[in-house]
């Protein structure tokens, strides 16, 4: 007889046939709550010192909680109360009565609430001695202006001392020479000889004195007609006294003078003026590790950043310079986007009028440039979804439009320009057809072709909008 199935297991020192499955069990559970333990202190330790953390845990916190890996410190122009002179270009900068209509001053366009930006939808705002003609552009934006360079072409000199070549012989020099790609993170100054620096679209002015001084001559916009009646308004509102402290007595028998010392005044305010460089937005506050982003935000951050699909940090730099500046969200060069015709302007119902930019008609020392025809600069995205009216002409009202017009103006051009009496689209139909080769075709996400799939899908512009709205100022955690 087989007695085998009746064998008793031996018993165990603790008397128990199976002690061994519930030690198993016990450190399994251990082993569970260990490895729990550890990720919750990594967690409290990143929020902590999230600069020590290593990669692969400083990826899951970005991923998982939306924290930055790789905080900085930001360096913020410094905040003081104002200088006299600033004090006395924040009352100009607000007063009416320095306008031909008495109702229109600096701020009516470029609203404190807007981000120093148009209050309001219109393609263009409302100007002269009546306030009903149209302006020429939208008015950009005013902040971030501070550490906008002069305009130039091509990279600085590396010899300060050089005699400046003139801005027709650079551009001269640039004719043939390859446009660089953008990518993201690619610095100003490139080796492609474009244009950068500069005030107002087309970067006609080099200094915030100058850039103020515009609108105030400007027919459609303050409608001053010389220096001599904009020093008797001066006069009037009592500004003279108070420069002549400054700058002297000689000012009050120039006009040119009073005028120019008055525009400083505007420049200083807009340069010591913390509200014109905040640097307080969301997306400030998740680089230097104090805030998180939403899993929309970080994916529409990964996307601004894609070089090989919205390709935005390509020319709105998105990173913090080497020596801790925040990021201005512009390269503050000049391009040729070919954006739709906007037929609700004055100027544009004559069909032989093509605002060109660079080389015309604001500015006239380039007109003969050709090569720049079409482009215009490059704006900060920094408070970009306060905006109402967007590109130089005004066409598009929102930030879907916008992001629509990159993602489809080459694979559906359909999608984006009118069409003629015969059906065909009217592509680029804001530039003469000559210069159609100024537009960049070559940078993402541009670089596809008609019919392709577009860079990006529907919850990728929803992503980047996201993201966007994480640059505006103000941002309370």
């Amino acid at each position: 007889m087989n007695s085998s199935s009746n064998v008793v297991p031996p018993l165990t020192a603790h008397g128990s046939q199976n002690a061994g499955a519930p030690r198993r069990y016990r450190l399994v559970l251990w082993s569970a709550l260990a490895v729990l333990l550890m990720m919750m202190t990594c967690a409290v330790y990143a929020f902590a010192y999230p600069e020590r953390m290593p990669k692969a845990v400083g990826e899951m916190l970005e991923n998982e909680f939306g924290v930055n890996p790789h905080p900085v410190h930001l360096m913020r122009p410094q905040n003081a109360p104002l200088s006299l002179l600033a004090q006395i270009g924040k009352q100009i900068f607000y007063d009416p009565s320095l306008s031909a209509s008495g109702t229109q001053s600096c701020a009516s366009c470029h609203s404190p609430q807007h981000a120093y930006g148009p209050p309001n939808a219109l393609a263009v705002q409302l100007g002269g001695e009546h306030l009903t003609l149209e302006g020429y552009r939208p008015p950009p934006s005013l902040t971030y202006l501070y550490r906008q360079a002069n305009f130039s072409i091509g990279p600085d000199p590396v010899d300060m001392d050089t005699t400046p070549v003139s801005l027709t012989d650079t551009a001269q020099q640039a004719q043939g020479v390859a446009r660089a790609q953008k990518n993201a993170g690619v610095a100003p100054a490139a080796p492609a000889m474009v244009p950068q620096g500069g005030l107002f679209w087309d970067g006609r002015a080099d200094t915030l004195q100058a850039q103020a001084m515009g609108p105030l001559f400007n027919p459609v916009e303050m409608a001053n007609t010389s220096e001599a009646e904009v020093a008797q308004k001066l006069l009037r509102g009592g500004y003279a006294e108070k420069l002549k402290k400054l700058f002297g007595p000689a000012m009050l028998h120039s006009p040119v003078m009073l005028v120019d010392e008055a525009m400083s005044a505007v420049s200083r305010y807009q340069i010591e003026d913390a509200s014109f460089h905040e640097f307080n937005s969301k997306y400030d506050e998740w680089l230097e590790g104090k805030a998180r982003l939403s899993p929309a935000e970080l994916r529409g951050l990964r996307l601004f950043n894609n070089q090989d699909k919205a390709n935005c940090a390509g020319c709105h730099l998105s990173q913090p310079g080497r020596d801790g500046l925040p990021p201005l969200f512009t390269d503050t060069q000049y391009e040729a986007l070919g954006v739709p015709r906007n037929p609700a302007l004055a100027q544009n119902k004559d069909a032989k009028f093509f605002d060109m930019g660079v080389c015309g008609p604001y500015r006239h020392d380039l007109a003969t440039q050709t090569q720049y025809c079409g482009m215009f600069l490059t704006p900060t995205l920094r408070n970009v979804s306060t905006r109402q009216t967007f590109f130089h002409n005004g066409v598009y009202r929102d930030l879907k439009q916008v992001m629509d017009f990159y993602n489809l103006r080459e694979t559906s051009p359909e999608k984006i320009y009118p069409r003629d009496a015969a059906g065909k689209v009217e592509k680029y139909n804001d530039i003469p057809p000559k210069y159609a080769a100024n537009i960049d075709v070559a940078d993402a996400p541009f670089d596809r072709k008609f019919g392709d799939r577009p860079a990006m899908s529907e919850q990728d512009i929803d992503d980047i909008i996201a993201f966007l709205k994480t640059l505006t100022d103000g941002y309370k955690n």
